[in-house]
């Protein structure tokens, strides 16, 4: 009802308060640098153009440019120069608060289609390394994003083949499935640097959390490749996201204070030397979520802080040195609730409490060189970990101890890569060491040991104690070439890579990762073009499989193999206009050595949708699995006032246990459908709406008699993994808005917006929980017989929660720019 009560305030005072309100016409700022794509070499008399406008402006002999004087306002930007393949950039935003800053590459003609349509709009989404299964997305689309609340990874969830754990979580969850896969198939680089956690409270061997950690605002765009990798990516069975990283402002000191629902953001940029040269972003926000959920009297009580910077200094006009870092301080714990329900009770009693932080710090180095460059990346990523949970949350008795994880995750990396191009051809080639420390301590109340009357045991209890210290290197290596032929109608691409660590049994043998990859495109016509592509990929264990040690202080899993996953992909691509673009694609991947679970004998595949932890247990790599299926995506980047995103998958993900079966995976909804369109109104007011609809998730039912015997000692049902995966929630289905106002001033602007996030209020199906069923003020559980309740529950009248809620969530907030 209060968050009723603020959306009415805040439309009053957007559109009453503001609406009669004339302001002079205010101006804004423009500057970049554009570079050579190929050899990062600064580029002078590029002509940057305002479309619709006759403002333009060239760059100077460091590639530099700034346009002054621009009334306010979004537009797009024409940039050409003799020699190289035109580039139309959309949607850029003019304020009079900050001074939007943008770094341009430009393909030669002589490495690209010289003067087609397809080259043009080549240029912004595939590459001859990538031809196919590319999406990209501009800073502007990320934030205006209805539902993405400046969240990037609920936004990328627009894209196609791209979906997440709404359909069995509650909303509640970021995790990113990639056309079928798990969670942790997925690799992240943030300017180059591999970012291995991009989510607060991160699931520890896979990918997901609540919410997103990168500061949008230090964005300027989201490549995502869902297949035919770049050989220089490691460790990716699903997808490669590279964020690349606006740099800060050379002219001025500049800032950006954002004030919403659930947190409060800072984010400043600007010079550190007076000539320009180095430059610095940086950012710090905190939530206020437990705030927020204590006032609606929810249990859980959430908070955060994430920090991020870029510092970036030109050594030389051939040499730049960038410095970034991002990290996370999470903290989880409980509340006092006012009015009880089974459904508050449920979640203060199975959900653990978490101590989380971690890090990412890198340096990168990229110099140019005859027909190339070089790039040496260093950097360093921690992650640790603790969660703790006790029956009715006695923390203070080791008795009640349910689970204990305090984990830490070290990885310091080393990549070098040479990159080439000249009369057509493009080469690479390169190498990567990483150092890897893991330190685990676990302990699990797996299961009770239940007796009978005579003392015989008829089930006997399983509890995991694994206390280890591992670490290991890791090394590989891999080369690729490309060229065009046929007058740059037939593209063709091959890589090939290895790994190689010094943990596992097999770990030294290239052979065993030996990784070849072959990808062609072919234009049709100006408009239309073929691609395929055919490879395989590797990923090594998470590292809480490879450091689990048993009672016998023993690795069982030192003997697992790397997850293979072979790709085979072939679509085409319909270029209607520079803006337009629609791409029809099929896909099948086919999985070999995944980790299958001992102890429940199911694959590993199906896990990492929780607040737990993938791994720490006993398994075998004999599991295999498959996704295929066929994705639409249309794109219509901003022409006048309106800019679109459609997308359609229909696919199947199966994965087999220890029995060989392959059966549908916790991720096979079958079918995922996204429409984001966005249209700029007059006095600056901007709505954006998206439709989400996915396919029911399966689940697995309970087994009745181990649930009951083990719920009041482990908190939660047992699932019968005999039926793996054989029931299907309802279909997901979400609707949200946002509304945006922004008022230029002189010196700074204002920007109040709305984000509504199921505002249709349609039922959020999540997996159904399994409790005993309490009285009618939820302060006992009712038993069969009016007796206490038992050990062993066998007196308990057993429960189902489905919970089915429709998970209305708006957002309201303020941005300054100064």
């Amino acid at each position: 009802m209060l968050l009723k009560k603020i959306t009415f305030l805040f439309l009053i005072f957007i559109t009453s308060s503001f609406s009669n309100v004339t302001l002079a016409q205010v101006y804004g700022t423009l500057s970049g640098t554009v570079v050579d794509k190929d050899n990062f070499k600064a580029l002078q008399d590029v002509t940057i153009g305002i479309e619709k406008t006759n403002i333009s402006t060239t760059t100077d002999s460091l590639g530099r440019f700034r346009i002054t004087n621009i009334p306010v306002g979004s537009y797009n930007l024409k940039i050409s120069k003799v020699g190289y393949v035109n580039e139309t950039l959309y949607n850029y935003l003019i304020s009079s608060g900050n001074e939007n800053t943008i770094n341009i590459e430009l393909s030669s003609n002589t490495n690209i289609q010289a003067v087609s349509i397809s080259a043009n709009r080549s240029a912004n989404a595939s590459s001859l390394i990538t031809p196919l299964s590319v999406q990209r997305m501009t800073t502007e689309e990320i934030k205006s994003n209805p539902g993405g609340n400046f969240d990037i990874s609920r936004v990328i969830q627009s894209l196609p083949g791209v979906s997440g754990t709404d359909g069995s979580s509650g909303g509640f969850r970021n995790d990113i499935i990639i056309r079928g896969g798990a969670p942790n198939e997925n690799v992240f680089y943030l300017d180059g640097i591999e970012t291995p956690i991009i989510n607060h409270f991160s699931t520890q061997g896979s990918s997901g959390g609540p919410t997103g950690l990168l500061n949008v605002l230090f964005i300027q765009d989201v490549k995502l490749s869902t297949s035919a990798f770049d050989a220089r990516f490691d460790n990716s069975l699903s997808s490669v996201f590279q964020f690349t990283q606006k740099t800060g402002n050379p002219n001025k000191v500049q800032g950006n204070l954002r004030i919403q629902a659930t947190d409060a953001a800072l984010t400043l940029d600007g010079p550190l030397s007076k000539n320009g040269k180095t430059t610095f972003l940086a950012s710090a926000r905190r939530s206020y979520l437990d705030l927020l959920f204590k006032l609606i009297d929810l249990p859980i009580r959430p908070n955060y802080w994430d920090f991020q910077t870029k510092i970036t200094h030109k050594l030389s006009n051939k040499t730049t040195f960038n410095f970034i870092g991002i990290g996370a301080l999470d903290k989880f714990r409980f509340g006092s609730i006012k009015d009880a329900s089974p459904e508050k009770l449920y979640t203060l009693n199975n959900t653990p409490s978490i101590d989380q932080w971690n890090y990412t710090i890198g340096g990168s180095l990229k110099t140019q060189l005859n027909n190339g460059f070089l790039n040496v990346a260093l950097s360093r990523n921690v992650l640790n970990n603790e969660i703790n949970k006790f029956d009715e949350n006695q923390i203070n008795d080791e008795t009640k101890r349910r689970l204990r994880i305090n984990s830490t995750e070290t990885e310091n990396k080393l990549r070098v890569d040479f990159n080439f191009a000249n009369e057509g051809w493009q080469w690479s080639y390169g190498a990567s060491l990483q150092y890897v420390e893991t330190d685990n301590s676990f302990f699990n109340r797996y299961r009770i040991q239940v007796e009978d009357g005579s003392g015989n045991i008829i089930q006997p209890g399983i509890i995991i104690n694994s206390n280890s210290k591992i670490n290991f290197l890791k090394y590989g290596a891999f080369a690729q070439l490309g060229k065009r032929f046929f007058d740059n109608k037939l593209s063709l691409n091959t890589g090939v890579r290895i790994d190689i660590n010094s943990f596992t049994e097999d770990g030294m043998n290239p052979i065993e990762t030996l990784s070849p990859r072959i990808s062609l495109s072919y234009a049709i016509s100006d408009y239309i073009k073929w691609n395929a592509s055919v490879g395989r990929y590797y990923k090594l264990p998470v590292y809480t499989v490879l450091g689990f040690k048993d009672s016998n202080s023993l690795y069982p899993n030192k003997d697992n193999k790397y997850i293979r996953s072979d790709h085979y992909v072939t679509g085409f691509e319909y270029l209607l206009s520079n803006s337009t673009r629609f791409t029809l694609e099929g896909f099948y991947k086919k999985y070999a050595n995944y980790p299958v679970s001992v102890r429940d004998q199911i694959s590993l595949a199906n896990m990492g949708g929780d607040y737990n932890v993938v791994g720490n247990e006993k398994v075998v790599s004999n599991g295999e699995g498959r996704a295929y299926g066929i994705e639409f995506f249309a794109q219509q980047k901003l022409t006048e006032k309106f800019f679109g995103i459609l997308s359609y998958t229909i696919f199947k993900s199966e994965f087999s246990g220890a029995n060989k079966k392959l059966v549908a995976a916790a991720w096979d909804n079958n079918q995922l459908l996204t429409a984001t369109l966005g249209y700029k109104l007059p006095r600056n007011f901007e709505i954006g709406l998206k439709f989400r609809y996915q396919g029911g998730a399966p689940y697995t039912p309970f087994d009745a008699t181990a649930s009951q015997t083990n719920y009041l000692t482990t908190g939660a049902g047992v699932f019968n993994y005999n039926q793996l995966n054989t029931l299907r929630l309802p279909s997901f289905k979400q609707a949200d808005v946002r509304i945006d106002k922004r008022w230029n001033y002189k010196n700074f602007a204002l920007n109040a917006f709305l984000d509504v996030s199921n505002f249709l209020r349609t039922k959020t199906p999540s997996i159904p929980k399994y409790t005993f069923k309490r009285n009618a003020d939820n302060t006992a559980f009712l038993t069969s017989d009016g007796q206490p309740i038992k050990l062993d529950g066998s007196n308990a009248i057993p429960f189902i929660l489905n919970d089915m809620d429709a998970q209305f969530t708006p957002s309201i907030g303020i941005i300054f720019e100064f």
